[in-house]
């Protein structure tokens, strides 16, 4: 169930499964009203052909009963010889044993017809057998005698059509003791005595080839149809990352060409306010440099020591915070474009300056569509992390159709488990090293966020810390 949502998940897939069903259905339901609709009117004809040749043989019958028993063998010869009738006749002086078709509702109505005819000037007394058979197994003359061994002078050319080979209808009627008046003919068309089929096997291949036919014509029209819709997809999926792609093209049905243009709209909304916050947090942060340095110099100028240094201390604290702003703004808004990026060759590069402290575990690792500075940036902080307070660290690599993890573990302290949230905070730190404002853990969380990624942090029972890295491989083309 599974493997069939997967196959059919995409519209492309799924219209055309409908069309296939639709189309199957319909066929089978028209083929139901029209193959009874013309079987109904076959068979009224099948029956009135059967009613007429009966009468036919009706008047054979009187015909030989009439004659006298000497002249019946003179006349058989002349009917050969001229071909003066439909039926094959014969007098034998046994009863021929036939081998009959298969039974269907028809054959037995048509027998029943026939016998029905018949009746009406055949007294009871004589004994009467009607009965189908294959051609190439009617027997005729004797029980040792098939009708195509016969020579074709003897009439036997009127009982066969070899493209068709159509039951032949036999009837023996005893006209005294070992004489069987024999009458062999072919029912007039249509031939139906069978069972009918709801689809015959020439319907079934026509059918097959209308719906292949249809298919490939439904699939090039919905593929022009969704292509806009799957650029659409791609880039809702992209904008978390890139906000300043390209404005999508807008094409395709009216309503996707709407969806285009609100989403290209909202896209140049964002872009704006980005822009526009980006300026004046940048305008801010530098402005606040110069006026720091004025409060610097003037502290140079005042009498008291003491003042002095408490002065420059609280200019530190301002000081570092303007730099920690504009790093956050620089680390985390990186302008580059979407691409494939080799993860596992970006982790080598990292570890390539420390190769003793940095280990990476990895089988096939495909490539992942993202920026590849910014997760460099990323992977090195919480990297170096490791090192700077585990002393090592493993990397290891999970690849999957659905999402790329990478495991980040070090040998160090851990963090308390009360400061595992609020680590993430800016300024917020756990050692008072003198390097560092407390910014790269929440710089590099916000680097998976744009990634539309999870980033966790975990204390190993063993000892050190976990980091959990889950990026969803999100932008690849779920439409096809």
């Amino acid at each position: 169930m599974n493997y069939f949502r997967l196959l059919f998940r995409s519209l492309i897939s799924r219209m055309l499964l409908l069309t296939m069903l639709s189309v199957i259905v319909a066929q089978t339901i028209s083929s139901f009203f029209w193959v009874n609709q013309f079987a109904e009117s076959e068979e009224k004809s099948v029956l009135l052909n059967a009613n007429n040749l009966a009468e036919n043989a009706l008047s054979t019958i009187s015909f030989f009963q009439d004659l006298p028993l000497q002249y019946r063998h003179l006349v058989l010869e002349q009917l050969r010889d001229l071909g003066g009738s439909r039926f094959f006749v014969s007098l034998n002086s046994e009863k021929i044993n036939i081998n009959p078709i298969p039974d269907s509702p028809l054959k037995n109505e048509v027998l029943s017809t026939v016998e029905n005819v018949l009746r009406r000037r055949i007294p009871e007394a004589n004994k009467l057998v009607i009965e189908f058979s294959h051609p190439d197994d009617l027997h005729v003359l004797k029980n040792d005698i098939l009708l195509k061994d016969l020579p074709p002078s003897w009439g036997a050319y009127t009982l066969i059509i070899p493209s068709v080979k159509p039951p032949i209808l036999v009837l023996q009627i005893e006209m005294a003791e070992q004489e069987w008046l024999y009458l062999a003919a072919i029912l007039p068309p249509p031939y139906l005595l069978s069972e009918k089929s709801l689809i015959s096997a020439q319907q079934v291949v026509n059918l097959m080839f209308t719906t292949a036919l249809l298919l490939i014509f439904i699939y090039l029209l919905f593929y022009k149809q969704t292509k806009p819709l799957q650029e659409l997809a791609m880039s809702v999926s992209e904008m978390s990352i890139d906000l300043d792609q390209k404005p999508l093209k807008e094409q395709g049905a009216s309503e996707i060409v709407a969806a285009t243009r609100a989403f290209n709209r909202m896209q140049q909304k964002l872009q704006r306010y980005i822009q526009d916050r980006e300026i004046l947090f940048r305008s801010i942060s530098h402005d606040l440099k110069t006026p720091i340095t004025r409060l610097r110099l003037r502290a140079e100028l005042l009498d008291s020591e003491e003042q002095t240094e408490s002065f420059n201390h609280d200019l530190d604290d301002l000081e570092m915070l303007v730099k920690g702003a504009l790093q956050t703004v620089k680390d985390t808004d990186i302008h580059e474009n979407i691409q494939e990026v080799d993860v596992l060759k970006l982790l080598e590069q990292i570890s390539s300056s420390q190769p003793d402290n940095i280990k990476i575990i990895a089988k096939k690792v495909g490539l992942y569509r993202g920026k590849p500075l910014a997760l460099k940036r990323c992977l090195a902080n919480l990297i170096d992390n490791g090192v700077k307070y585990g002393g090592w660290v493993q990397v290891y690599i999970v690849d999957s159709a659905e999402s790329l993890q990478i495991v980040i573990q070090d040998n160090g302290p851990g963090i308390p488990a009360d400061e595992l949230d609020k680590i993430f905070v800016p300024y917020r730190r756990l050692h008072d090293d003198e390097y560092g404002y407390g910014l790269g853990l929440g710089i590099s969380r916000n680097i998976i966020h744009a990634h539309n990624g999870q980033l966790h942090l975990l204390n190993r029972d063993q000892g050190g810390l976990e980091v959990i890295i889950t990026l969803p491989r999100i932008y690849k083309s779920t439409l096809v």
